[in-house]
């Protein structure tokens, strides 16, 4: 397993969203010369019995508050998110969630794109008793045969605003790759393109309340009275945060991708920080006497158009660490 977030940049402050990780342990099917043939990722069957296990593993881990549980069944940005959850609940609950309500997902649908060469992957969409009525996608990804299927992305999504899929007559998908030109922005380039929007903005991304409403929070909340904040955003590509794309029916592609945001609270001399809540402090190094940093992975997903703005359909952002000074 390949995890590599890059280098470190500034570090921020925000407001703290963790959502629930899963996690998987599946064998996956036997193929031939893997490496060369185009060939489906796995079959349905094998996919259905990764998600079972997936949901046993994170209930087990979630009950105890211990990231062990499931450390060998997740990777990339559902990872991150993952660990730092499982462990501020065990600093402040070493007995376990005493509040744990078993996640159940349901009516699951399985999109397994037929190719070649690693890794293979697939994404898994189901409905769950958490979540207030969104679509749970999950995608799947294993670098070899001898490894397990493991959880790289999760996000939820409204079940309207996922898209058809383009399949062949056997019903499997088709894979796009990273440097496609056929989307509106080559799936590649979409960490990039989406932390250069924050910044910058422009016309490139739909509005909607993961870019235009987003930057309009920010910027509200830039300058208050005896408190500043920076914003930073950086793109993630690299191993398992590498993006995963699925040609949509009408020749576009839906993206997963990952990136990491930065957010920086300073006090003015004789003002104070906000008191953060537990959850975050327990993540936190260090004193907070002027400022608090924090840093946030976050695992996208977005409607990438054959021709026009890219869409940002859902977003999971959780925090992995803070410093105060």
């Amino acid at each position: 397993m390949s995890r590599d977030l890059g280098s470190r940049g500034l570090r921020g402050l925000g407001r703290w969203a963790l959502v629930t990780a899963l996690s998987v342990t599946a064998s996956g099917c036997v193929v031939v010369h893997g490496e060369r043939e185009v060939l489906p990722a796995t079959t349905r069957a094998e996919a259905a019995e990764a998600l079972e296990e997936f949901t046993a593993a994170y209930n087990k881990a979630d009950k105890a508050y211990d990231s062990s549980l499931d450390a060998g069944h997740i990777t990339g940005a559902l990872a991150d998110i993952d660990e730092a959850r499982l462990k501020a609940g065990r600093a402040n609950s070493p007995e376990g969630n005493a509040s744990h309500t078993p996640l159940e997902l349901t009516d699951a649908k399985f999109t397994i794109p037929k190719k070649a060469g690693w890794p293979r992957w697939f994404l898994a969409d189901a409905a769950g008793n958490k979540g207030g009525g969104s679509r749970w996608l999950l995608v799947f990804t294993r670098n070899g045969l001898d490894e397990t299927w493991e959880a790289a992305y999760l996000t939820l999504v409204a079940p309207d605003d996922i898209p058809e899929f383009r399949t062949d007559e056997d019903g499997w998908a088709e894979a796009v790759p990273a440097d496609s030109a056929e989307p509106a922005v080559p799936p590649g380039e979409l960490s990039e393109d989406y932390t250069t929007y924050l910044k910058e903005g422009g016309n490139s991304f739909a509005e909607g309340p993961h870019t235009s409403e987003w930057r309009a929070l920010r910027g509200k909340k830039s300058s208050r009275p005896g408190l500043a904040t920076q914003y930073i955003d950086e793109p993630v590509t690299n191993g398992d945060y590498a993006p995963l794309a699925l040609r949509t029916e009408d020749g576009g592609a839906l993206v997963f991708f990952t990136t990491r945001h930065f957010q920086k609270q300073t006090a003015a001399a004789g003002a104070s920080v906000p008191t953060p809540n537990k959850d975050v402090l327990a993540l936190t190094t260090g004193e907070i006497r002027q400022s608090l940093t924090m840093e946030f992975v976050s695992s996208g997903v977005a409607l990438d158009p054959a021709d026009g703005a890219v869409e940002i359909l859902g977003r999971v952002q959780g925090l992995t660490s803070a410093q105060g000074e």
